[in-house]
Parts: C-alpha cells; structure tokens; sequence
C-alpha cells in the first residue's frame, strides 16, 4: 500500500478520518501534530501563525517518518502549500493525499468546538485559508468533502486506494 497524507485546514477531520481510514487499512497512523516542537506549539496556542521556517523541520521530520514505513502508512498534517507537499513525496515516493475540503465558516464551528481540547485556536483559521493552495488537480490527490459522514469517507478512500496512478 502507498502512504496516504490526509491534509486540509484545521477543523476538517484530518485526525478524525486519518484514525479511521488507518484501522480500516491496518497501517500506521502518524498524528503529524505530536511532531511539532514545543516553541511551535506555543505559537500556535497563542495564536501566532508558523512561518515556512518553522514548518521545515517538521515537515522533513514527517517524511522520514514515512520513509521508514515503506509498507505504508496514514499521515495527519495540513500539508497547505504545494512547496509543503512536495517535502513530503521526496521522502515518500507514490505519496497520495486525502484532501478534506470545508467550507470558512465551518472550520470555524468546528475549531470552536474543541476549544481548549485542542492547541489550535479559531483565531488562527483564516491564516490556514490565506495560506492554502488547493492540490485539486495534483497527481494522487483525491478531494472530499468533509462534511460528509465519517463512514462514507473512510468507504470513498478505501475504494480510492486500490486504484492504481501514473
């Protein structure tokens, strides 16, 4: 099986179908969250968004995690820039993602909602938007829509996954 990054702002269900999709699968999951450094961390909690610097290490970080896992694993991280992206598939080749599209105002309701469950405020979900750039139409990237139910997400990846790519 290819490694699969389940990406998109927060509030999407990165984690939600990524833990899903994983036992379904019967592969590794890797919460990319727990792989930010304490600085970045405190960043985030206070509302300030990461730069590309500090996005760096953690991304390499992050691939070399997949790249020790050659039989296949599920990545959670948010993967918003296709610089970000590409990070990932050097050290993954084959590489698909899961891309969770949500709309503004529900990522918000959503981030709200675990307010204080977790390191992510909503003040910083409109830096997430502003920074994203859409993989629709990137090789091995499959869009959802996250709103749907978590039982007909993990049933579209599965059936997704077994396809073969260029």
């Amino acid at each position: 099986m290819t490694s699969l990054v389940f990406m998109g702002v927060a509030g999407c269900g990165k984690s939600s179908l990524g833990a899903a999709v994983a036992h379904a699968l019967a592969v590794p999951l890797i919460e990319g969250d727990d792989f930010h450094s304490e600085k970045s961390k405190h960043l985030m909690r206070s509302g300030v968004p990461l730069t590309d610097e500090l996005r760096a290490g953690w991304l390499e970080t992050l691939g070399g995690e997949l790249a020790v896992r050659p039989a296949g694993a599920v990545l959670t991280c948010s993967a918003l820039k296709r610089t970000y992206r590409e990070v990932l598939r050097r050290h993954a080749p084959g590489l698909r993602f899961v891309f969770l599209e949500i709309s503004h105002e529900e990522a918000l309701r959503r981030v709200a909602s675990r307010a204080g469950a977790h390191l992510f405020p909503t003040s910083l979900v409109d830096s997430q938007f502003a920074t994203l750039e859409s993989p629709v139409g990137e090789t091995g990237v499959l869009p959802v829509d996250a709103t749907r139910p978590l039982p007909d997400l993990v049933a579209q990846v599965a059936a997704w996954v077994t396809k073969d790519f260029p």
